[in-house]
């Protein structure tokens, strides 16, 4: 249960890509924004993911990770090339495995691996074929299992990955794309595995490739065109397609608060993480996260790399929980009766950066990226202060 929308630089208001998700998880499971550094890998060291392990790379890249505490894998981050992914849960008619890559693991192993989006995805579409995707998908439930789709964005394109099984389909976005928790590619998509087509015949999910058309084909149902404007997916993609040529960072948080869809999710399953990431070309890409439970009372916190001396966790997974991390602090709290300060505060800090940013106020790389540390711990700051008073 999540939702992930993207915009790309012909639809938002300052030609940059801009990329968003929240993660909607089990209400109490805790999600960290952890950091892997850049690392030098011997030859031949195997890679333990959360249930197998695969061959490791020589270098691995630097990661910024929103990620359940306790598997190797992760629901949304980014790369210090500025790649960013989001994953959804969907169901299919291929079978589910007991054991394999999680979604998750095939996300970050596609942000370790990739310095641009379709890397990315072809580093995930080769783990896919050869490893597959299974396991449980929850701590201590082996019986949640599901297949994947992914958007992966980086400033200058995006693609829609969507999969069944070790079977997968894509689609190059072409201005906003949003996904949820249905397979969404209509018709042929714009690249797919090699013989998918025919397996959908052999399977009879269509009667030829005329008929194939891999939503309505792998899901087993008829799929409407147009998704109900009620239903998160239908919501996400009204939001977007209403505001092309407006679209903002800013925006793009109202859109992951919005409640009226349920995008902004309450109740056992909670939106327990937010990212936004603003893609940037010509300056480093800012991303923004919560590191808390639901984004309608949380601050998103500003980042750029390298991380370094900005608030993150070393990446899981880990092996219990700490009562002591902010997550675990803000979920016994909720600070629900103080939204317009929480607000304030993040359009404080939104301000600040968007005073640098502007190009009529010059300011060098490493002088920003000494003011974006100070605005992060500055906004964790406050963030504690709000739990405390």
């Amino acid at each position: 249960m999540c939702d992930t929308l993207v915009a790309l630089g012909n639809s938002t208001i300052d030609g940059s890509g801009i990329f968003g998700k929240n993660s909607d998880r089990p209400w109490d499971e805790v999600q960290l924004i952890t950091y892997s550094p850049k690392l030098k890998i011997s030859k031949g060291e195997e890679l333990k993911c959360t249930y197998i392990s695969v061959p490791q790379v020589n270098e691995t890249y630097a990661v910024l990770l929103s990620q359940p505490w306790w598997m190797w894998g992760a629901e949304m981050g980014t790369n210090e090339y500025g790649v960013v992914i989001g994953n959804e849960a969907v169901h299919t008619l291929e079978p589910i495995r007991n054991i394999g890559l999680l979604g998750m693991d095939l996300l970050r192993l596609g942000l370790e691996r990739g310095k641009t989006a379709r890397d990315a995805m072809e580093v995930i579409i080769e783990l896919l074929e050869t490893y597959g995707q299974g396991g449980g998908c929850a701590y201590n439930d082996p019986g949640w299992i599901y297949h994947n789709s992914y958007i992966i964005a980086d400033p200058n394109e995006a693609y829609v990955l969507e999969t069944a099984d070790k079977w997968w389909i894509a689609e190059k976005v072409k201005n906003v794309r949003s996904i949820s928790n249905s397979i969404s590619i209509r018709g042929q998509g714009d690249i797919r595995r090699s013989g998918i087509i025919q397996h959908a015949i052999e399977k009879n999910y269509c009667k030829d490739d005329k008929e194939f058309d891999f939503a309505q084909s792998f899901s087993g149902s008829t799929i409407s065109s147009i998704p109900s404007p009620y239903s998160r997916e239908g919501k996400a993609t009204n939001l977007l397609n209403e505001n092309i040529g407006k679209i903002t960072p800013k925006l793009m948080m109202e859109f992951l608060r919005d409640h009226q869809a349920g995008i902004c999710m309450h109740g056992g399953f909670e939106s327990t993480g937010s990212q936004v990431s603003h893609l940037l070309k010509e300056k480093k890409p800012i991303h923004w996260f919560t590191g808390t439970t639901l984004p309608c009372i949380s601050i998103y916190k500003p980042y750029v790399f390298p991380i370094e001396g900005q608030k993150f966790y070393d990446s899981g997974p880990y092996s219990t929980i700490d009562t002591d991390w902010f997550w675990c602090k803000h979920t016994a709290r909720k600070p629900v009766n103080r939204k317009i300060e929480l607000r304030n505060i993040e359009n404080s800090i939104s301000s600040k950066i968007e005073y640098m940013l502007n190009q009529e106020y010059q300011i060098s790389e490493d002088k920003f990226i000494s003011e974006m540390r100070k605005l992060n711990i500055e906004a964790w700051n406050k963030s504690y202060e709000m739990l405390n008073h």
